[in-house]
């Protein structure tokens, strides 16, 4: 385990964060290095798997062994060769450049599929043409185009179909009557056919994944601003079904019900989440930890990346946390996993996604620190 003890790595962080969002250059060896102020449970490892990936958000691995990291601001699509094990990817290649906020990445049959607001686009046998990427098939191109939460995080189900959300284009407002897209995940064929709207009432997720034995959907949800520093929190929702409404914007997190539109419909109607996450932590991308690397405690339990607050008074979230849930889903609790991107009120890093990649390392994307990281688990 990590821990934060000496005055120098506080004077590191200072200067990191003097640099602005640049991509960090971390030395492992160097004891003052920002990572040895991260903090684990006994027998976790954390180490750089690459860097100089400016602005990582969300991350997919095909099935030869290349990771694809997106970008929100820096409109770069990454493709990350690992030539070593799974220890530490060398090669590091664009594959696009010039998207807008393509964050979103998923793969399938040998293409990569990249969510650019209101585009799905997809770049066939990219693995074969990393140094020279095709130009992409726009397999979509009438999603709403409002930037505000317009960055799309991708996934595809276990039933072949492409999951897309569309958050609202606000803080709090009810733009579903105007059209049902918004504030939902939307679930379509692979080249953008039959699009249906999965779940509603979803103000913003950047993160989903399906259980690995119920084969659900599960994702993290963006409480509203501006109602406080404490409430609402975050939320960590279940879908086993289709047809959904998970409460945004009349009702927010286990219990808040928002002043302004709350009356407009009956709590009794909508979904309230399996567990309430930190006020304004930003929960973000979240796996369900299928491995064998880490204990048996870990296997089928929720990891999320907590991006950050940003209107809080205090600071809170910079941090990876797990939620445990039992048999029946039922949430057993959420605790704090690592910690330490945050000091005091100063940021060096903000965790975006979490991967389960073979072999059983997680790892983590960082838009901040242009860095993706990775965990292990050694007795």
């Amino acid at each position: 385990m990590f821990y934060l003890r000496y005055p120098s790595i506080i004077a590191a962080i200072c200067f990191l964060l003097a640099c602005g969002s640049e991509p960090l250059q971390i030395d492992e060896l160097d004891p003052n290095s920002p990572l040895n102020s991260i903090k684990m449970p006994p027998g976790f490892n954390i180490r750089v798997y690459a860097d100089n990936v400016a602005n990582a958000r969300g991350m997919v691995l095909s099935p030869g062994g290349v990771l694809f990291v997106g970008s929100r601001r820096e409109g770069k699509v990454y493709a990350l060769q690992n030539l070593d094990g799974d220890h530490t990817a060398e090669n590091m290649y664009t594959v696009d450049t010039g998207l807008r906020m393509p964050t979103g990445v998923a793969f399938r049959e040998g293409a990569l599929f990249v969510g650019a607001v209101n585009q799905i686009l997809r770049y066939d046998n990219i693995e074969s043409n990393l140094e020279n990427p095709p130009d992409p098939v726009i397999v979509l191109d009438t999603l709403p185009s409002d930037r505000h939460h317009g960055w799309k995080y991708l996934g595809f189900g276990p039933d072949g179909r492409l999951y897309v959300p569309v958050g609202a284009p606000c803080n709090i407002c009810n733009k579903e009557e105007e059209d049902q897209r918004y504030a939902s995940i939307l679930s379509m064929n692979p080249d953008g056919s039959d699009i249906q709207v999965f779940a509603s009432g979803i103000r913003n997720t950047v993160g989903f994944d399906w259980h690995p034995v119920t084969d659900e959907l599960w994702f993290t949800d963006n409480g509203r601003d501006l109602m406080g520093n404490e409430i609402p929190p975050d939320e960590l929702n279940h879908a086993p079904t289709s047809g959904l409404h998970f409460g945004y914007p009349f009702h927010h997190a286990t219990n808040v019900t928002d002043p302004e539109f709350g009356d407009q419909r009956a709590k009794e109607t909508t979904v309230s989440p399996v567990q309430d996450l930190g006020p304004h932590v930003a929960a973000i991308g979240m796996a369900f930890y299928e491995g064998t690397m880490f204990p048996e405690e870990y296997r089928n339990q929720i990891f999320i990346a907590e991006h950050g607050s940003w209107n809080r008074d205090a600071k809170i979230g910079y941090r990876i946390t797990l939620v445990r849930l039992d048999e029946n889903n039922k949430s057993l609790g959420y605790e704090v996993f690592a910690e330490g991107w945050l000091q005091g009120e100063e940021q060096w890093g903000r965790p975006s996604d979490v991967l389960v990649v073979p072999g059983g390392a997680l790892l983590v994307s960082d838009d901040q620190a242009g860095i993706v990281y990775r965990i292990s688990y050694d007795e």
